[in-house]
């Protein structure tokens, strides 16, 4: 008899062990029913946050969990919207717009990945498109196009006038001076090349610059190297833009660094 009760209390904690163990109880391993919804947790604030300056909002920002997701605004002092952008997971993305006070759009700059990447467009009050302005990756290209009110492309941009003074025979050095056609001093220099056809600040040298004169020495090394130099000026234009202009230099000499 007491055999048989023990078996029996056996059999009961088996059970219960297995169901535990989710055999057939249509839980996993973590204990979570099949039909149970997971959903994550609530981390941070979700809506939108206005930052204030005083009784001014000067920004509002929508966030999800904590972190930034959906449109950003900034503003006036006035009151009006003064830049929109585009968040996705805490970076930003698609197009951000800057407005004129007024109201009219004045910029719109695409991003991926949280940099500029692609063509920025500049337009004036009156929807005339004002400049075309190329990125990849945050860094500018090659591609600019400037525009008058009346819609006719800007051509009329300073050359870069190179000056020579050649000492390699006598002290082994060769001087280079560059300067703006137009003697404009809003300008800066740096040797180096575009990378795949990018400005790449880490890959150029900038260049010592007074009262708008840059200065390259160069001085014989006797190791052969390339038979030139290469030169890009960042021209700052009337309408308040940076205009990049590649100059390449012919050396008479090989050795030169």
């Amino acid at each position: 008899m007491k055999a048989t009760i023990t078996s029996f209390f056996i059999a009961i904690v088996l059970l219960a062990t297995t169901g535990c163990a989710g055999g057939g109880s249509g839980k996993d391993k973590k204990g979570i029913s099949q039909n149970d919804t997971v959903s994550v947790p609530d981390t941070g604030y979700t809506g939108i946050k206005k930052y204030m300056s005083g009784q001014l909002v000067v920004k509002e920002v929508t966030f999800q969990n904590g972190v930034r997701e959906g449109l950003m605004k900034t503003f006036y002092a006035t009151g009006e919207v003064r830049m929109t952008f585009m968040y996705r997971n805490g970076v930003r993305e698609d197009t951000s717009y800057y407005y004129y006070q007024p109201g009219q759009v004045f910029r719109k700059t695409p991003y991926k990945n949280d940099k500029v990447d692609g063509v920025a467009l500049q337009y004036f009050r009156t929807g005339k498109l004002r400049a075309k302005i190329g990125y990849d990756q945050g860094m500018r290209t090659t591609l600019f196009e400037e525009y008058s009110a009346d819609g006719k492309l800007f051509k009329g941009y300073p050359d870069v006038v190179v000056g020579v003074t050649d000492e390699y025979n006598s002290i082994g050095l060769y001087r280079i001076s560059l300067e703006l056609s137009d003697k404009n001093t809003k300008v800066d220099f740096y040797r180096g090349e575009f990378t795949d056809n990018r400005f790449d600040s880490a890959t150029v040298k900038s260049i010592n610059i007074i009262n708008g004169k840059g200065r390259l020495d160069l001085k014989k090394t006797g190791t052969s190297g390339q038979n030139y130099v290469g030169v890009i000026a960042s021209i700052l234009t009337p309408l308040g833009n940076r205009n990049l202009v590649y100059k390449k230099i012919d050396l008479p000499y090989n050795d030169l660094k």
